[in-house]
Parts: structure tokens; sequence; C-alpha cells
């Protein structure tokens, strides 16, 4: 992965970030720091000592997701059954850098390795299914509060019906014809599309409901085969949760992911509009990550097939 990945990126490197965690927080100047290999889209993301991460919005206005964590996540994190980042700190704009930035606990454990990948095939993942639909569940059952349905952050396109995704997702379908050695049969991501678009529209639910929004592979950490950790709750957002189904088809073998299903009481429909979220954000990778961030890619053409091959069993 290259360090810039966006056209708005904002320079990030560890003699900023050592100057800022100096400044803003004294206390931690004996820490070592250093630059995580795998950092995420949104954030860059700095170790600090063997406790701590750093987290840096990589893009202008990236500071309404660190503020979101730190108004929310800990009113909600005792009522979720795994580990969740504890915000330790969150400091100011400095030093010509723009946006709030943060430092949480360190959490320990791995990232799940697709369903695609050869090492699932050695290993049940009922557990994980279970622990996933857990979390699913209980973000779902969490009271909302009534502060929570005036706060712009908690609203997102990922919390709105599928159907609004039609547009943008044909576009990426198409611009995926121009990315050599894809390996992905575009025509059959198109025809699930399409069905997909054919669902009828999601009743609106009698209470708001919460929704993670990004419960993708690279935020799950699991030890023991089992979830431990879900982390960046940047996408964290009160509307239509069915977008949190879309590990079924990441991180789930289709033995398990019929676990999945059943334990978060996913209906025919819900359960294929979850599909169709997770085709959608799946093929919106390849255009604009294809050459920086290939482990994102693969991950998700691995989920791309996984929906194409469960839509054919059907």
């Amino acid at each position: 992965m290259t360090d810039l990945l966006h056209e708005d990126e904002i320079p990030i490197d560890l003699n900023l970030v050592r100057a800022l965690v100096d400044r803003a927080l004294p206390g931690y100047g004996a820490l070592t720091l250093r630059r995580l290999g795998a950092s995420g889209s949104s954030n860059a993301l700095f170790r600090l000592g063997s406790q701590l991460l750093v987290r840096l919005p990589r893009q202008p206005g990236g500071a309404a997701t660190i503020e979101k964590e730190a108004r929310w996540l800990p009113e909600i994190a005792s009522g979720l059954p795994v580990s969740v980042p504890e915000i330790v700190a969150v400091g100011e704009p400095d030093l010509g850098y723009p946006e709030r930035w943060s430092v949480v606990r360190w959490l320990d454990g791995h990232v799940p390795t697709v369903a695609g990948a050869e090492a699932d095939m050695r290993s049940s993942r009922h557990g994980l299914a279970a622990d996933l639909a857990a979390v699913v569940t209980a973000l779902r059952n969490l009271v909302v509060p009534v502060s929570a349905l005036s706060d712009p952050n908690l609203r997102w396109y990922r919390g709105v019906p599928v159907t609004t995704r039609d547009v943008d997702t044909r576009r990426a379908i198409e611009a995926c014809r121009a990315i050599p050695n894809l390996g992905l049969d575009l025509g059959a991501a198109l025809k699930v599309w399409e069905e997909s678009m054919a669902l009828p529209e999601r009743e609106e639910a009698s209470t708001p409901q919460w929704y993670h929004g990004d419960l993708f592979a690279e935020n799950l950490l699991v030890h023991g085969g089992r979830l431990s950790a879900v982390l960046d709750f940047g996408g964290l957002g009160v509307g239509d949760p069915t977008v949190d189904l879309l590990p079924a088809w990441q991180v789930l073998d289709p033995g398990s992911r019929k676990d999945f299903r059943q334990a978060v009481g996913a209906d025919e429909h819900s359960w294929l509009r979850g599909r169709a979220w997770a085709l959608s954000l799946a093929v919106a990778t390849f255009p604009y990550y294809w050459r920086t961030m290939p482990e994102r890619c693969a991950s998700s053409l691995a989920m791309v097939r996984a929906v194409i091959a469960d839509a054919r069993c059907e």
C-alpha cells in the first residue's frame, strides 16, 4: 500500500505525529512511536508504546468521525459483547495539521482471513458467525437516545435503503471493465445487482436502530477463531442496519453463513438486501483502491465472488 490514498490527502508523517503527541500529551513523550504498515483508508495509524494507537484522519473533514466515536462509543460499548476501542484522548488541530485526532487503547488479535482463502477451508467458522450475529443483534437492540436522533454525524449513506446505491454501483461495475486482470465476472455481478434492485423496500422499523456501517474484515479482530473485537466506529449511525449483514459474504463460509442468518433473524428480502450491500461496497473498492490498497481489493474480490456463488446456488 502506498502512503497516499486520496487526492486531498493531508500530509502525515512520523515527525508530525511525534510533535502532536508530545505537545498535546506530554506524559506520553517517552513512549516509542512507529507507523503501522496496515493503516486504514480513513485514518493513518501509529503505534504508541505497546498499549496505545494514534489515529489521524487522512482527509479534510475526517474529524467528524473522531468526534462521533468520542461522543458515542462510551455510551454503547457496555452493550456490546466484544471489545471496542477505548478512547484515551482526543487531540486538537495543531502544527499545521487541521483535524482532531485520537489516541485509543491497543486491542490484540488478528484480522480474519476472507471466506475465499484456503485457510478458511481448514477451520470452522460457526463460532465466528455466532459472535458476529451477537454484535449485530446487540447493536440493533441498543436504545437510541433522543440526542442521537438529532446528531448529523450519525446520518450516513449506509443507513439508507440499498436502492439509493443503484447509480453508483452500476458506474462502479462499468469502471471495473477498465481494470486489467480483475478476474471477476462482471456480467454476473450486474445480474445479481439488478435482481436486488427489484426487491421490495424495507419497512420502516418501529424504533430507531444503531448500525456499525463498516463491518469489513479489516475492522474485525479474532483470537482462537472467535471474534474478540470490532474496530473503527467512524461509520456508526442510526438508520437501516441491513448493511451490517455484509460480513456474511466476506469472512464466513456457506455453512456458517446460514448460522449467521438464522442468528440475526434475517428474512429473505432483508438477507438479499444485505447481500446487495456487500456487492455494492465491494465493487466500489476496485476503481478507487486497485493500485493503492491491494489487500483490501483482494478481500473485496473474494466477497464479490462469494456473493455471485451464493446467488447461483439459489
